[in-house]
């Protein structure tokens, strides 16, 4: 109608709720993590009851910070843990990774916690696992996945160690292009008749997918993780406030300093945001280099070589102009 019926109202214009459709459920491939706290009864018995709050919600701004960085949902809180979802309602190909980015870093974000209120003993431990579960699509919240899947999962967390991440066999065979993980035996899960084997992931060792794996064995990245976790910090505040950072890493040759940048990059390319990242280099000799690491990042986002004639360059840039007018179209 164009006029409300009742006083005259034009409801041009105006929109129109529409009803909500009840979820429906269907079978999907999603990854479910599970990640609990380890020795928090004891730290909360030597706290102030108000100081033990703020320290739980802390821990549950930090569940929902990261497994929203990596592009999962959470979807509910139990006590002091908490289970995520990927795969739904948006499923993408590498959600088994990301669960297990995401699982890596709260075990160390909680880690960081402890040591940072003087608790060293409050750790946390987490499971994933990668399978077919029902999925009631359009729902939000609690109830969003059931199944075998969800249960085996929980399991899993119980029996990993303080500060580790266990995943069974199908999340490592899913992700081990880009994780390293070693084996962590085999498990009596509470419900399961047969022994369950079980993987305990280590580190990131390339960027997604397994995109630039060194082809070599990757040393861990040990010392540096104040340094790395600060960068992570500026990185998400200059997207928040929408303010340049500028991190300033120096030292003497074989400190570290590729090394903390390469640490950096497997982490952004993991998330859920898209981050373009430039890369140039600087000589340190010569002359006429002070905006050589400039033309180097103008000249790799634009698939420019060096060596390439101007020719080449303006015709390369001609039709990138061309295939950009084209999609927008």
């Amino acid at each position: 109608m164009r006029f409300c019926n009742q006083c005259g109202a034009s409801l041009e214009g105006q929109a129109v709720a529409e009803p909500q459709a009840a979820p429906t459920a269907e079978r999907r491939l999603v990854s479910v993590l599970f990640a609990d706290l380890v020795g928090f009864t004891a730290v909360s018995e030597s706290r102030d009851p108000e100081e033990t709050r703020e320290l739980l919600s802390r821990y549950f701004e930090t569940c929902r910070r990261l497994i929203g960085v990596y592009g999962g949902v959470v979807e509910k809180f139990i006590g002091d843990a908490v289970m995520a979802v990927w795969g739904t309602p948006v499923a993408t190909e590498d959600d088994a990774e990301r669960a297990v980015r995401a699982a890596l870093d709260l075990v160390a974000a909680v880690s960081s916690l402890g040591d940072e209120i003087g608790a060293p003993g409050l750790r946390a431990r987490a499971g994933v696992l990668t399978g077919e579960a029902a999925v009631n699509v359009g729902a939000t919240g609690e109830g969003m996945v059931a199944g075998d899947l969800v249960n085996t999962a929980s399991r899993i967390q119980s029996v990993a160690e303080p500060g580790s991440v266990f995943v069974g066999d199908s999340t490592r065979r899913a992700t081990e292009q880009a994780v390293a993980y070693e084996p962590a035996g085999e498990h009596e899960l509470k419900g399961k008749e047969q022994p369950t084997t079980l993987w305990r992931a280590q580190r990131i060792v390339s960027a997604r997918r397994g995109d630039l794996r060194s082809e070599r064995l990757e040393a861990p990245f040990v010392g540096r993780e104040r340094e790395l976790r600060q960068v992570k910090e500026l990185f998400h505040a200059t997207a928040e406030e929408r303010r340049a950072q500028l991190v300033s890493i120096t030292g003497i040759a074989g400190i570290g300093k590729s090394r903390l940048a390469w640490e950096f990059y497997k982490y952004f390319d993991g998330i859920v945001e898209t981050v373009m990242w430039h890369r140039g280099r600087c000589l340190a000799y010569g002359e006429g280099v002070t905006y050589w690491a400039l033309a180097d990042m103008v000249r790799m986002r634009c698939q420019i070589a060096e060596d390439d004639e101007p020719a080449t360059v303006i015709i390369t840039d001609q039709w990138r102009s061309a295939v950009r007018t084209s999609d927008m179209k």
